[in-house]
């Protein structure tokens, strides 16, 4: 059944072929059956029959010159003394379909003639012969005009809901192209941020590596062993801003530099009790637990963590509301870092986990996603099932080739 529908949705033409047979088909029953006196009116009939099929065959395709066709039909009618058949029920289908998608002066036009037609008619047949039949003539007329007037009425509220949704679908469109352009300028945004910073991580590392090389070189005749380790130090540092690099040249760096022309340090995993005893200075209670065995990292995944437990943290503050508290897991693996950042506030909204991120202005989980993408980990946000929210990352300890 639903594939008849589909198909006759698909063919409306066809459709209305179909009826126009039915209509011609019902027209020839009644010229056929004696509906008219003599063979004149019985052969003036036929072609005013012809041209109101047509009008129903073809009134979706082309409904201005379909209801020019069916006044012209009309006119013939009224001129020609062809009395009305059951034919100008296409009047009836054409008034509906020119109210629904015509032109506005085809629109106009069919109402003028659906307030007419029942009068012209009634003044060219008029149905009592007696002198006092015109209020009954009054009455008729007022029945035949009122379904043209509700076929009109019906139509053109058909046009206004048209317009009506076609102007959601172009908002609701418009407003997705936006959300869509303002996510990825949120995403640019954040990536250059995240270059920045991985740009001073590497810079901090190679000046470590400038400073222990001068000092390798003004120990190794006196205290050789000083500068061997001074060269593992470089060695170390060196292949860790070697995999920051890599990251590094990943990422569109669209800022400039700091102005200060210096590059610190960027926080790390030892910083983020630091920053868990600042956000409860703030009011909002957390609880910080560290499990397994604490190892060295690489800057980019200690970087990746703090940001990640910091943004956390602050969409906490700014969506859990009041009376929320937060809690946060450290978690070293064999084989990597797990971050778990849990509230029982209120949650966030929708577009917060489930788009990226919509707040325009780069932060957000397009950041954490961005930040843990680019160190080859896993992000999980969403709802938690008794309330609250939850975030779940996974960084690998291993440099990223």
């Amino acid at each position: 059944m639903q594939r008849l529908y589909d198909f006759l949705r698909r063919h409306p033409t066809g459709v209305d072929v179909f009826w126009a047979v039915v209509l011609l088909g019902l027209s020839g029953t009644s010229i056929v059956a004696g509906k008219y006196e003599t063979g004149r009116e019985q052969l003036l009939a036929v072609p005013v029959a012809l041209g109101l099929a047509t009008v129903v065959a073809l009134r979706r395709r082309a409904p201005e010159k379909m209801l020019l066709l069916a006044v012209a039909g009309g006119v013939f009618q009224l001129v020609l003394d062809v009395r009305p058949g059951v034919w100008d029920f296409a009047m009836l289908v054409i008034t509906y379909t020119v109210a629904a998608v015509g032109e506005r002066w085809a629109s106009r036009l069919g109402l003028v003639c659906s307030l007419c037609a029942a009068g012209l008619s009634q003044a060219r047949w008029p149905d009592s012969a007696e002198p006092d039949g015109w209020a009954q003539s009054v009455f008729l007329v007022i029945v035949m005009t009122v379904p043209f007037v509700l076929a009109w009425v019906l139509g053109d509220s058909l046009r206004t809901r048209r317009a009506y949704f076609s102007q959601l679908e172009e908002r609701a469109a418009r407003l997705e192209r936006e959300r869509e352009a303002q996510s990825k300028v949120a995403v640019a945004a954040e990536r250059a941020r995240i270059a920045r910073e991985l740009h001073d991580v590497v810079a901090h590392n190679v000046s470590v590596m400038v400073v222990q090389a001068d000092g390798a070189a003004y120990v190794l005749d006196a205290a050789p062993e000083q500068a061997r380790q001074a060269l593992q130090t470089i060695s170390g540092t060196g292949r860790q801003a070697l995999a920051e690099m890599r990251r590094l040249l990943g990422v569109l760096r669209t800022g400039d530099a700091p102005e200060s022309g210096e590059y610190v340090p960027q926080p790390d995993v030892e910083q983020i009790e630091d920053l868990v005893e600042q956000v409860r200075r703030a009011g909002l209670e957390v609880d910080f637990k560290v499990e397994g065995t604490a190892r060295p990292l690489p800057s980019g995944v200690e970087l990746t963590a703090y940001r990640i437990v910091q943004e956390a943290l602050t969409n906490t503050r700014k969506h859990g509301g009041p009376e929320a508290g937060a809690s946060v897991r450290l978690v070293y693996f064999d084989d990597g870092l797990g971050l778990l950042v849990e509230d029982d506030g209120r949650g966030a909204a929708h577009e917060l986990y489930e788009d990226g991120g919509a707040d325009g202005a780069g932060h957000g989980m397009i950041g954490m996603r961005e930040r843990v993408g680019m160190v080859g980990g896993t992000l999980d946000a969403g709802p938690r099932p008794g309330g609250g929210f939850r975030i779940s990352a996974l960084l690998p300890l291993k440099p990223a080739d």
